[in-house]
């Protein structure tokens, strides 16, 4: 719902003129503009305000009383997020420009146009918008504060990567606009947009479909529904899913796979609010919102003109950058320990106790698969377990060359393409510096935790401890 500002605080239209003032309303509930309320007496603003609040101020500047400049600079130094457009049906260059300096976000002069009305009101409600969410992001952040914890629950992380990722999905989750999620395959993108939806409070369903590989006839279908005889076998009409997802949330997975032409029906979709069902001339709204999530780099796929630019800065308004299994080891241990009880309740076996090694194994591996690599590897080593303890080899024959890449940071000294030893250190290191170092970047991948680090490199915790005490500046 693109096109439909619903503020949950009040619009403001002050004006004396009661005809006129009812006017505006209306044209600007046939944009899409809700929750309006008209003042005819100026002097009932500043209580409303104190006990209601207000997202923006209509405000005519010719009225008795409390005049709409007097009123302006005591909005503005009483209330100063609230944005304030001034209406006048004086034609006044000098006028507009003390009112801009006192503080209004526009000037507009009477009779108003009604698309220059729509589109002022609409850019103060979106002004309005994005400083109620960098405010409530920067309380946060300041505070590290997660107000809706329980929304997160299927997503299983200690991350504080993931936590400011949390925080930051509260604040867009109210917003209308598309939202934008991206990251490698397996990393849980559709968890967090399926926490998104959940705490956007919307009545309706979430509703996924995969458009990768879809042709733009099938496309339009799914989506958009068809009327009774819009092409052979149409024997009946049929909604389709953006109707099913009304006032709820439209999950669009793959989308950097989405066709060109299909391409062209989503912007308009997303600009517009609205759609034609495939062999129909009847113009439906769009009251869900839109979630697109992609493992693609969609700037390359737009630099090489295989994604719509414009589409792209529509679909990422918000956007969340979900990072990989290796940028997050900590994760590892707790992702560890659910997928052992899952698997299992799942294969009915006692849950086995993980081996050092093992974990420092797994702490080791790069995981491109990321955490449903991670999954799949828990779950084929429980089935095969017959009660044992698991060790590194209850995880199958993983790539040890892999795995000594990902320890070594993609370090290779015999490799012509990857980076030498002497490169990192300049010279051929000593092993009291490669200690360190190894030391140093465990440390580095599991967020400093000695436990981890630890038992990634094969050494106790005590190690690690006692290294430092003695080179406290390595």
């Amino acid at each position: 719902m693109p096109e439909t500002h619903t503020t949950h605080l009040p619009v403001l239209l002050v004006d004396d003129d009661k005809t006129g003032c009812s006017m505006l309303a209306l044209t600007l509930k046939e944009a899409g503009i809700t929750n309006l309320h008209c003042i005819a007496d100026s002097r009932k603003v500043l209580p409303f305000i104190e006990e209601h609040g207000a997202a923006l101020i209509l405000l005519d500047l010719l009225m008795p009383h409390l005049t709409g400049k007097e009123l302006l600079s005591l909005i503005r130094h009483d209330y100063p997020d609230i944005q304030v457009i001034v209406i006048s049906g004086s034609n006044e260059l000098n006028l507009a420009v003390e009112c801009m300096k006192l503080g209004a976000l526009d000037y507009l002069n009477k009779p108003i146009e009604a698309n220059r009305l729509i589109v002022s009101v609409k850019n103060a409600l979106k002004i309005n918008s994005i400083q109620g969410e960098l405010l409530s992001l920067k309380k946060r952040m300041l505070g590290d504060l997660l107000v809706h914890p329980s929304a997160f629950e299927a997503i299983k992380t200690c991350s504080g990567k993931m936590r400011a990722l949390f925080q930051y999905a509260e604040v867009i989750a109210g917003s209308p606009q598309p939202l934008l999620i991206t990251g490698e395959t397996g990393v849980g993108k559709e968890l967090m947009a399926k926490a998104v939806h959940h705490l956007s409070g919307v009545h309706g369903e979430f509703v996924s479909i995969n458009v990768a590989g879809l042709d733009d006839t099938t496309f339009s279908d799914t989506l958009f529904g068809h009327k009774r005889g819009a092409f052979t076998g149409a024997e009946q009409a049929r909604n389709g899913l953006i109707a099913r997802a009304a006032d709820g949330t439209l999950f669009l997975d793959e989308i950097g796979d989405l066709e060109e032409r299909s391409q062209i029906k989503l912007l308009r979709l997303l600009q517009e609010g609205e759609y034609y069902q495939v062999g129909s001339d009847a113009l439906k709204k769009n009251t869900a919102r839109i979630i697109a999530v992609t493992n693609k780099n969609l700037p390359e796929l737009v630099a090489s003109k295989h994604f719509r630019m414009d589409l792209y800065y529509r679909l990422r308004t918000h956007e969340i950058n979900v990072p990989p299994l290796r940028e997050r080891f900590e994760d590892i241990p707790i992702l560890l320990d659910h997928f052992l009880n899952e698997a299992a309740l799942t294969y009915q076996k006692k849950s086995p106790n993980v081996s050092l090694n093992a974990l420092s194994y797994l702490l080791g591996w790069s995981f491109p698969g990321n955490i449903r690599e991670l999954r799949a590897l828990v779950h084929d080593a429980v089935a095969r377990n017959s009660g044992e303890e698991l060790t590194a080899q209850s995880f199958g024959d993983l790539n040890r060359n892999q795995k000594k890449q990902a320890t070594f940071n993609n370090v290779d000294a015999g490799s012509e393409t990857g980076y030498s030893i002497e490169a990192i250190f300049g010279r051929f290191p000593t092993i009291s510096e490669m200690e360190d170092y190894l030391i140093n970047e465990a440390l580095r991948r599991t967020s400093g935790n000695h436990n981890m680090a630890a038992a990634m490199l094969g050494i106790t915790r005590q190690t690690i401890a006692n290294r430092q005490k003695k080179y406290p500046s390595s």
